[in-house]
């Protein structure tokens, strides 16, 4: 069995593109031991159980954890498997379940400005923190379409998968379930072993609380949309642009007044103008940078390459997600564990092949 290989690009599910027959067959080669067969009847849900389960769980590594564990159950579940229901439900029934089993254990994650005061302007950076479970960020080319759907991208961003990560696991996973999967009451309380009732009142302590926790503004989907492709290749390049000729007044003048600047796993973050403009006069703008265009989230993006003397070379050193409201930078989450390798970047000879 090759569960854990690439996943076609663009894989339809079988049962949403009339090929249930397809699927009742691979179904049953695969239920007499057929691994091939398995493979092929879960190749077309891997990459929007990821994104489940990297919902559920805030963290990529934890998703593909979970997902692997999920397909492992599967597997060995086969014999278990009930037609009454459609396999897509089945898996989404064990992935959740196993995602349900890892947040149980773990806190909820986090990122810097939503964890503590901001730090003042001048202030030094506290040393990288392990010990908090940060929020992870996620590349758009993993969700399911190609052309990641918006309303794929609408789901991973990072303000609502922040809520999520405000729910308890159980409510967390009956909001996903029906709001963004689409599932029934009665096939979420069947998935979850439990009410329909018990489904209902989680789905109604879950909506409140998501609304309490979610800016009441434009969603990035959204945010994005009104910008067009041009405009929006614009902003980026002109964040680009002053970033790489070190212009600090240039950066501040493309954020709003109550922007913030953190950098997970640092727990250190800045609010506003000044504490920003002292931070990066201080850090960042003081070392050499070349970037390359990036999706994450649903959001706009660029990764950062920081010059190495040493090497004499552009490394990698962060991803930029950059948050915006209308035309100007909200937030600017710089993610320096960020896996380029993950979101398809380059990690060596990379200075050969700027944005221009």
């Amino acid at each position: 069995m090759t569960s854990d290989r690439p996943d076609p690009e663009g894989a339809q599910d079988a049962e949403r593109t009339g090929d249930a027959l397809d699927t009742s067959a691979l179904l049953h080669r695969a239920q007499t031991g057929d691994s091939r067969a398995f493979d092929e009847l879960i190749a077309g849900y891997q990459s929007e159980l990821r994104a489940h389960c990297y919902r559920m769980l805030g963290s990529i590594h934890d998703a593909d954890d979970a997902l692997q564990d999920a397909v492992f159950r599967a597997w060995k579940g086969l014999s278990g498997y009930r037609e009454r229901g459609t396999v897509r439900a089945w898996l989404y029934s064990i992935a959740t379940n196993t995602a349900l089993d890892i947040a149980t254990h773990r806190s909820r994650r986090e990122l810097p400005a939503g964890f503590g005061p901001a730090a003042d302007a001048g202030a030094e950076l506290e040393p990288p923190s392990a010990d908090i479970p940060w929020l992870e960020p996620y590349p758009d080319q993993w969700l399911t379409s190609p052309d990641a759907r918006f309303e794929q991208r609408e789901s991973v961003e990072l303000a609502f998968v922040i809520a999520l990560q405000s729910l308890p696991p159980l409510q967390r996973a009956v909001l996903l379930l029906r709001e963004v999967i689409g599932f029934t009451t009665a096939e979420i309380a069947d998935q979850l072993n439990t009410s329909a009732a018990s489904v209902n009142s989680a789905l109604q302590r879950a909506r409140a609380s998501v609304r309490a926790h979610r800016p009441d503004e434009a969603t990035q989907r959204e945010t994005l949309s009104a910008l067009g492709e041009q405009r929006t290749r614009a902003l980026a390049h002109r964040y680009v642009d002053a970033m790489e000729r070190g212009d600090v007044d240039a950066i501040i003048s493309m954020l709003t007044a109550d922007a913030t600047w953190s950098m997970p796993p640092v727990p250190t973050y800045f609010r506003g103008h000044e504490a920003i403009a002292s931070f990066l006069s201080r850090y960042p703008l003081t070392r050499q940078w070349r970037h390359l265009p990036a999706r994450a989230n649903g959001h706009l993006a660029v990764a950062c390459y920081m010059y190495d003397p040493g090497r004499q070379a552009f490394l990698p050193h962060c991803i930029d997600v950059l948050t915006l409201r209308g035309d100007k930078i909200s937030a600017v989450t710089a993610f320096l564990d960020a896996d380029f390798e993950k979101f398809g970047l380059p990690v060596e000879g990379a200075e050969r092949a700027w944005l221009k």
